[in-house]
């Protein structure tokens, strides 16, 4: 049951995993923080840009973590769409948790409707399930079973600051996982 987060505007929080990373041939002695996308996440990450346009969910404003293998995802992701909102990478958002990442969040000014989110697991996917107080259809079930690499879930909510978004007061719209076709 969703809890009343109180009266604002209609706001949408977009969550968009980073898509498949590999490690390079240089190995293991990679930090995790510059491992970049594999070729399936290549593939990947344009078709989550496409499918954030089909759905007409494009953002005002992203947050990305600093980790390449995000950036490499929002890049080829808003490619996709004709002018790309401004961006912010946050070095926050590498391995936050649920409080970390409301903390960011919390910071994004009023004006801003559509809030685009690119990080990783599993602080994505317990945010998702924490703020989502219900879903539409089968989107809670398929997050909890699974939040692959190029996932996307959108949450609506009402509320006049981003600050004031808790859990239980979203509702979970939209969960999709596109996949990009080898050539």
């Amino acid at each position: 049951m969703i809890t009343r987060a109180g009266a604002g505007p209609l706001r949408r929080l977009v969550v968009l995993r980073h898509a498949k990373s590999a490690w390079p041939p240089d190995g293991p002695g990679v930090p995790d923080h510059d491992r970049p996308l594999a070729p399936r996440g290549r593939r990947d990450a344009p078709a989550a840009g496409r499918a954030l346009a089909a759905a007409d969910c494009l953002p005002d404003l992203a947050l990305c973590s600093t980790a390449l293998r995000a950036r490499q995802t929002w890049e080829l992701a808003a490619a996709q769409w004709g002018t790309p909102p401004p961006v912010r990478h946050d070095p926050r958002l590498y391995a936050a948790d649920v409080p970390g990442l409301l903390a960011v969040v919390g910071e994004v000014p009023p004006e801003v409707r559509t809030l685009l989110l690119v990080g990783h697991n599993p602080g994505l996917e317990n945010l998702v399930l924490d703020l989502a107080g219900d879903g539409l259809d089968d989107t809670l079930d398929r997050v909890r079973t699974k939040f692959p690499t190029s996932a996307i879930a959108v949450l609506a909510w009402r509320g006049a600051e981003w600050r004031a978004l808790a859990p239980g007061t979203a509702l979970l719209t939209w969960v999709t996982v596109p996949r990009g076709r080898k050539k």
